[in-house]
């Protein structure tokens, strides 16, 4: 199938409306982008016509955006475009649409600090059992404090936490060793 595949620059026009379905959320709102145009009579850039696009997100980009996004903020939108043609009260109406695949900030107007989600993995076939009692225990005990993330290493080869001499990771006595982390992840056969 080929579809028409955009990315948009623009701005959120309505709130994002979220609600959850039968396949999974789906998040809903109106975006708008204005095109500018560089002016000769005036020496400068202006705005064009402004386009709107209703912008769908399902699933967990839906409830991502609905929790991160609000009026007027700047997106970058990259998704399926859709136009479709209906009539109503005798007057027949075009809609743009667009199934987003991915939505961001636009960083050239602002900044924003990103936190990834965690959400527990669901069972994908009837094959997957849960986990025994003995079995959670042995997970949990591997996965500690730190909620699925394992250190790199358990220690140098001389038996200090780091490898450094006394056991610290700056040499001051006191400070804690430095651990770098990694997130575990386990496979799907």
């Amino acid at each position: 199938m080929n579809d028409t595949v955009v990315t948009v620059v623009g701005n959120v026009a309505t709130g994002v409306e979220f609600r959850e379905s039968a396949t999974g959320g789906v998040a809903r709102f109106r975006f708008a982008a204005t095109g500018r145009r560089w002016d000769r009579q005036k020496n400068g850039w202006a705005d064009g016509p402004t386009s709107f696009y209703t912008v769908w997100a399902w699933r967990t980009l839906g409830a991502n955006l609905a929790a991160s996004v609000s009026v007027g903020e700047p997106l970058v939108v990259h998704g399926r475009l859709r136009v479709r043609e209906d009539e109503r009260e005798g007057q027949r109406r075009t809609s743009v649409e667009i199934d987003a695949m991915a939505v961001g900030h636009d960083l050239t107007r602002g900044t924003a600090a990103f936190r990834r989600v965690t959400r527990a993995t669901p069972f994908l076939t009837e094959r997957h059992k849960p986990a025994t009692e003995g079995e959670e225990r042995g997970r949990a005990r591997l996965r500690g404090p730190d909620q699925g993330r394992l250190p790199v290493h358990e220690g140098a080869p001389d038996g200090t936490p780091d490898g450094s001499p006394d056991g610290t990771s700056d040499g001051t006595p006191g400070a804690a060793p430095a651990r770098a982390l990694v997130t575990a992840s386990t496979a799907v056969p």
